[in-house]
């Protein structure tokens, strides 16, 4: 019987070049995409996440995206359930499974599997839904300042579920350690590049998704109402006060650019932490070269 292939895992921060990179990694070792992105999985979200065009994909199958409507909730859970469904269908062709995407906690999730934390519970979840994030961020800053330090202030959802997992067991949700054995054989790779030229990066996609129609995209998703997921997007939350009159299209996209780089930041932390990554610097290597030391290391594993 034919070994199954390992999974290829391409993260790095947002605007580093991964999209463009894992087309040309899926030519070259014949394989499909799982997009790993917590926020191209809904429809509608389309500029403000930079979500790959059906023109772009060269052919190249991508599963995870554009499946949940925006108002439908979408956890790490149904994540990873999605996930090793499109491996047995990629594997199934005896194609490579390549990983891409940015959201750390979902890779990790996927490659590790869950911690043991309780499920959901609505009427905590309802009542704290109630309260400003400023309030329940200062709250969870007191009660779990380790996971505090890892998220955005402004993102109601992982602040929520951390003091509901607290007050479910009386512990914080930084307690419950992820699993350490991995579920699947991979390699993983983090792209990235020299700050100067990343940030230049980011502020070009930000100039390029106000052109392309972002505010507009926001406005869309209005209908939905202000407490979908996607408003804790970047990009969607940063244009509302722009939206609603508080502030000018000039500040709301410089809020944008800052959050983005806070964002990419938090990215290199995170990974930075991970085992079973090689980092390569897209700054100082082509993207030719990055190939060659992915597919070289493929056939010293023997599979490729």
């Amino acid at each position: 019987m034919e070994k199954q292939k390992p999974l290829i895992v391409i993260a790095g921060p947002t605007a580093a070049g991964k999209t463009d990179f894992s087309i040309k990694l899926a030519k070259a070792v014949d394989g499909e995409i799982i997009s790993a992105d917590s926020m191209q999985v809904y429809r509608g979200l389309d500029i403000g996440t930079d979500k790959i065009s059906p023109d772009r994909t060269e052919g190249i199958p991508h599963y995870l995206i554009n499946i949940v409507s925006p108002d439908k909730p979408f956890s790490v859970g149904d994540f990873v359930a999605e996930a090793d469904r499109a491996i047995r269908k990629i594997r199934e062709k005896n194609k490579f499974p390549l990983i891409v995407g940015g959201t750390a906690f979902y890779i990790r999730a996927l490659l590790y599997g869950l911690s043991s934390v309780p499920p959901a519970d609505k009427a905590i979840r309802g009542r704290l839904n109630k309260l400003s994030s400023e309030y329940l961020y200062d709250r969870l800053k007191k009660i779990d300042p380790q996971y505090a330090s890892r998220i955005h202030p402004g993102d109601r959802k992982r602040i929520i579920r951390a003091l509901e997992v607290y007050e479910l067991t009386g512990k914080p949700l930084s307690s419950f350690k992820l699993p350490e054995k991995p579920r699947y054989e991979f390699y993983g790779y983090f792209l990235y590049r020299d700050r100067g030229e990343l940030y230049r990066r980011i502020n070009d996609r930000v100039d390029s998704q106000i052109k392309r129609g972002l505010v507009e995209e926001t406005k869309k998703l209005l209908v939905y109402g202000k407490n979908i997921t996607a408003f804790q997007a970047l990009g969607y939350k940063e244009m509302l006060p722009y939206i609603e009159g508080k502030t000018t299209l000039e500040d709301a996209v410089e809020n944008l650019k800052r959050r983005t780089r806070q964002f990419a930041k938090r990215q290199f932390t995170w990974f930075r932490k991970e085992k079973g990554f090689k980092w390569i610097n897209l700054s100082r290597v082509t993207e030719e070269e990055a190939l060659d030391i992915i597919k070289s290391d493929l056939e010293k594993g023997g599979v490729l």
